[in-house]
């Protein structure tokens, strides 16, 4: 049984969420978080990452199932599509994605796979929720200007997420450990084209959406993607003396 509030309520909750992402945001700007790169047995105990990867981003995919298979009876050809979407990055994201990095016995804070777990529970909810109760698609917006224009900016967003994810795993050769300059493409304009990609993904998924709910997902993505992308990069120019000195963190020539 899904608990039932008004619009206006799921609303509230929504500013509620993202003026949270905006603290989240500002904090992340002065405190790197500690996975990948920037792990430190500091912040507690640690988990395998590639279970931590499954553990953490599997949430959201399982509250918008739940949801979405509690109101079938809403759903339409527009909100199938939109649903899938949301289920096609979440499927690379949770089994195949972390069992494709060449990492061994490299760990994350268990304190980090927690606070993702919420990330993905909360959002994966209002989503979901969304879906579950206000969604009120039509089918010819599958052919309407908006939905076309939010297409072309996911596909564009996830075959530069993919393609420099891929390019980033593939820097080591299989045993190697250490990091490299990555180099090549758009690795020529900014350090994390894979950060960028998915901010386009999400941008495309809420204009397709075009709803509050898809809105402050994507609000939170920059959250956590730009600080990190800017940590990333002040990484590389401390690490390696000979980093491209005209190379931006994420967005060509801006920033």
């Amino acid at each position: 049984m899904i608990l039932t509030m008004n619009y206006e309520t799921f609303q509230n909750l929504i500013y509620l969420w993202m003026a949270i992402g905006g603290l989240v945001f500002l904090l992340l700007l002065k405190i790197p978080a500690p996975y990948g790169r920037h792990t430190t047995a500091k912040w507690g105990p640690l988990i395998n990452n590639k279970l931590g990867w499954v553990f953490m981003e599997a949430p959201g995919m399982i509250l918008l199932l739940y949801f979405v298979l509690t109101s079938i009876s809403r759903q339409n050809a527009m909100s199938w599509t939109l649903i899938s979407l949301y289920l096609f990055h979440y499927v690379n994201r949770t089994f195949i994605f972390p069992m494709r990095l060449r990492t061994r016995a490299k760990k994350m804070p268990l304190l980090i796979m927690g606070l993702a777990i919420i990330f993905n529970l909360v959002n994966g909810t209002l989503i979901g929720y969304f879906f579950a109760r206000f969604a009120q698609y039509t089918v010819n917006e599958l052919i309407g200007a908006r939905f076309i224009i939010g297409a072309i900016f996911f596909i564009w967003g996830v075959y530069i997420n993919w393609d420099y994810d891929n390019r980033l795993i593939h820097l080591r050769r299989p045993g190697e450990t250490g990091y490299k300059i990555p180099e090549g493409g758009l690795f020529g304009y900014v350090s994390c084209p894979n950060h960028l990609g998915e901010i386009i993904e999400w941008t495309g998924f809420a204009i397709m959406c075009w709803n509050l709910a898809a809105v402050s997902f994507l609000a939170w993505t920059i959250a956590n993607l730009l600080p990190r992308a800017l940590s990333h990069h002040k990484w590389y120019r401390q690490h390696f003396k000979n980093y491209p000195a005209e190379r931006k963190a994420i967005i060509p020539y801006i920033l």
